[in-house]
């Protein structure tokens, strides 16, 4: 699937918010890596309220290369270094984005990436509206977008009354993970899948996003968001789309965004007995917690999508901060046989038949069956047929949804329609929830959240070796 054809490639690249984490942590490894595969060739203007000097920057860039890995093409890092500009200025003042226009000389079609505070996204795109920087140029958003359906609104307003609606391009890191594609490829390259892929089949669905670090000292921001907004109505809604949808009518990402958004759709909103919030003990010590703080580090929620092919089946979500290990898994477990045959196959954990995808840390696709021992009995064990799938030179998410963006192709990020139909789904327990509960941190969460699962067996834990 190819969207690129018809675009004409960004001129240069402007970052705003280049001083801050994100950039730091993720955005200055993925334009060294994208040099190194000749995938940058323009210049690259930072923007940020830091006064800074042009050499000030470049240090800080290469300090946050070196600290991602290794230099092993220093030609590479001085040619990123050589692209570089720096605009330093308050968004809220006109003659930022005149020196920016300045510093972008003849570039006609910049693409400007918001690597800034979600607050401060609209008084960009309108300055970089009334600068005329807006036209024939990109702007890319870092999520979330919005922290309910109408501040999502809000914002795809004023998106497109300064951009054309395919210049906008909101990244969500999650769909440029390989991992993530696979699904998409695995779901739709094989023919075995497509015959037991819907409620007549399958009996749950379970999804893990779990981190084993906390807030990391950014307690201010999760104070803002919490686990519900910053992972769940993003993340791991974006999984359970390509897990869930219909075959794409044809070959195209346009298609597979149509059947996303008849997903999103098809979810029923949540209600407050569907989602449990929990809190790592030792939270609200964080600095920039408050101290009675009802923030969700945790959550558990029990999702149905009232389609003809998921009629009736449980789709359980968790994700959270200091849980027992850092890992992305899925479990799809099938039902029994319709008769049990042998005395044995009563599943010992719950589970004997299952499809599982793991995401991370190592990719790895496993199908799980009892086989028979040798000899005259017929008892068995159980086990996974177990597909490890890593591929060392793979490109790191951002390092493709930039280069993505930059070259015109929206096909890895999420679509306005999307967004706002995610947002419908959790809107109802954004406010009206119950309080949390804590947990402690290394466990996998609270108790109540197995008592959500409980209907349908339990929750799968990813063992040990996988999370190291």
């Amino acid at each position: 699937m190819d969207n690129t054809q018809g675009h004409t490639a960004a001129d240069a690249l402007v970052v705003f918010g280049v001083t801050g984490d994100l950039a730091y942590k993720k955005i200055f490894p993925s334009l060294y890596a994208m040099v190194k595969r000749g995938m940058l060739n323009v210049p690259v203007i930072g923007v940020a309220a830091s006064p800074w000097s042009l050499a000030q920057l470049r240090k800080h860039a290469r300090e946050a290369i070196i600290k991602s890995g290794e230099i092993d093409d220093k030609p590479a890092l001085d040619h990123l270094l050589s692209l570089l500009g720096y605009v330093s200025g308050d968004y809220n003042d006109p003659g930022t984005f005149k020196a920016l226009k300045n510093t972008l000389g003849d570039a006609r079609r910049p693409a400007h990436y918001l690597a800034i505070p979600p607050e401060l996204f609209m008084t960009v795109v309108k300055g970089l509206g009334a600068t005329g920087l807006a036209e024939q140029a990109r702007v890319i958003i870092e999520k979330p977008f919005g922290r309910d359906l109408a501040s999502a609104r809000e914002l795809n307003r004023v998106l497109r009354s300064v951009f054309a609606d395919d210049a906008i391009f909101r990244i969500d890191h999650y769909l440029g993970k390989e991992a993530i594609m696979n699904i998409l490829y695995f779901r739709f390259a094989n023919t075995f899948l497509e015959p037991v892929w819907n409620r007549n089949y399958v009996a749950s669905v379970q999804i893990t996003l779990s981190e084993a670090f906390g807030v990391q000292g950014r307690g201010a921001f999760y104070e803002s968001a919490g686990c519900l907004r910053d992972v769940v109505q993003n993340h791991l809604f974006q999984i359970v789309a390509l897990l869930a949808i219909e075959p794409p009518a044809y070959q195209s990402f346009d298609a597979v965004h149509t059947e996303k958004h008849k997903i999103f759709r098809a979810m029923r909103p949540l209600a407050p007995d569907d989602l449990v919030r929990g809190q790592y003990t030792g939270y609200r010590k964080e600095p920039g917690v408050a101290k009675d703080s009802d923030v969700e580090t945790f959550c558990a929620l029990r999702l149905f999508i009232d389609s003809w092919r998921w009629q009736g089946v449980p789709w359980y979500l968790r994700s959270g901060k200091c849980l027992a290990g850092t890992v992305a898994e899925i479990l799809v477990e099938l039902k029994p046989p319709p008769q049990r045959l042998f005395d044995d196959s009563a599943p010992t954990n719950g589970r004997d038949n299952y499809l599982r995808f793991r995401l991370s840390p190592r990719t790895a696709i496993a199908l799980a069956a009892r086989v028979k021992r040798a000899g005259k009995a017929f008892t068995g064990d159980q086990r996974e047929l177990f597909l490890l799938d890593e591929q060392p030179d793979k490109e790191a998410p951002y390092e493709r949804l930039l280069g993505d963006a930059m070259a015109g192709d929206g096909a890895l990020f999420a679509r306005e329609a999307c967004i706002e139909a995610a947002w419908a789904v959790v809107e109802p327990v954004l406010a009206k929830h119950h309080r949390v509960v804590s947990y402690k941190a290394g466990s996998w969460g609270p108790n109540e959240a197995d008592a959500l699962i409980a209907a349908n067996g339990s929750w799968h834990n990813p063992i040990a070796e996988e999370t190291e």
